[in-house]
C-alpha cells in the first residue's frame, strides 16, 4: 500500500495473503439510470437512501427502495442539469434504513402508527430538519 507505514503512529499492519473488501452478491448489487429533469445541478451522497434524493432526479424510485449508491464513503454523484447516467447501486446494510433528509407520506405513516404504539425506535431523533439530498 502506498503511503502506509509498517510501525509506529498510524500503522498499518496486515496478514499476508489476499483480503476480499465489501464483497457483495449480485442480490444485493444493480444498477439505476438517473435523470436529472430539474434546472439546478443535483448530488447524491454516498450513503443517502434512493428513494429520498432530490425530486429532480427521474428514475424508478419503488425499484431503488433499499438501495444506496455504490461508491466510497464520503464521495458523491454529481446530476448537471438534463443529465443522464446509469450509476451501480448496492442494498443498504445493517437495520436496512437510513434517516432520510426528507419524509414521503408513507414513510410519515408508517412512523406515526409507529409513535401511535409507542415503538417507535426513532424516540428523540429528528431527521428530517435538514434540506433536501
Amino acid at each position: 500500500m502506498t503511503g502506509t507505514r509498517d510501525h509506529g503512529p498510524g500503522a498499518v499492519q496486515v496478514r499476508e495473503g489476499i483480503r476480499v473488501l465489501n464483497r457483495r452478491s449480485a442480490p444485493d448489487t444493480g444498477t439505476a439510470t438517473i435523470e436529472n429533469t430539474g434546472d439546478r445541478p443535483v448530488q447524491i451522497g454516498s450513503h443517502i437512501h434512493l428513494p429520498d434524493v432530490n425530486d429532480a432526479l427521474s428514475f424508478d424510485r419503488r425499484g431503488a427502495t433499499g438501495f444506496r449508491l455504490d461508491v466510497p464513503a464520503g464521495t458523491s454523484v454529481r446530476f448537471e442539469p438534463g443529465a443522464s447516467r446509469t450509476v451501480a447501486i448496492v442494498r443498504l446494510g445493517g437495520r436496512k434504513r437510513v434517516p432520510g433528509l426528507q419524509i414521503r407520506e408513507e414513510a410519515a405513516a408508517a412512523e406515526a402508527a409507529r409513535s401511535d404504539e409507542g415503538s417507535s425506535p426513532d424516540a428523540g431523533e429528528s431527521g428530517a430538519e435538514a434540506g433536501e439530498g
